[in-house]
């Protein structure tokens, strides 16, 4: 059990390096690369084009098995489906993305750093998932 939480954590390690050293946990680069009529800034395409490049093929590759390389179960997504939760998820995020010019895997490694805007994103972020549980089991009763 603890090679693969060891992976995990190095991966992790490596994802966070490459979310500082990209730019994207600098919200000033990410919304001048959402303000496309403007001072548009197209690096983060590249680091967006690189991402694609990575996980594409790891992704056909794990496609057909139903374990990790550790024997660990793999919880691959099957859905294909496009529906109202998942274009209003969609539509949330990248609102949310497009105000505060940070998502959540840039947000949580910038706030290591304990920048204000990231600890007050985080808190934001948490809030909504704690609202979205609380209208789902209200929802769901």
């Amino acid at each position: 059990m603890a090679r693969p939480l060891l992976t995990a954590f190095l991966a992790g390690l490596v994802f966070g390096f490459g979310l500082i050293l990209s730019g994207m946990v600098n919200p000033a680069k990410v919304l001048a690369f959402l303000d496309l009529a403007g001072a548009w800034d197209p690096s983060l395409a590249l680091v967006m084009v690189g991402a694609i490049g990575v996980a594409f093929p790891a992704f056909r590759w794990l496609a057909g098995r139903s374990r990790s390389v550790f024997a660990e179960p793999l919880h691959l997504p099957t859905r294909r489906d496009i529906d109202k939760p998942l274009v209003l998820g969609s539509l949330g995020f990248g609102v949310g993305w497009g105000l505060a010019g940070l998502c959540p895997g840039p947000a949580l490694v910038a706030l290591g750093a304990l920048r204000f805007e990231a600890v007050l994103f985080v808190a934001a972020m948490l809030a909504g998932m704690g609202l979205y549980e609380v209208i789902e089991r209200r929802r769901r009763a």
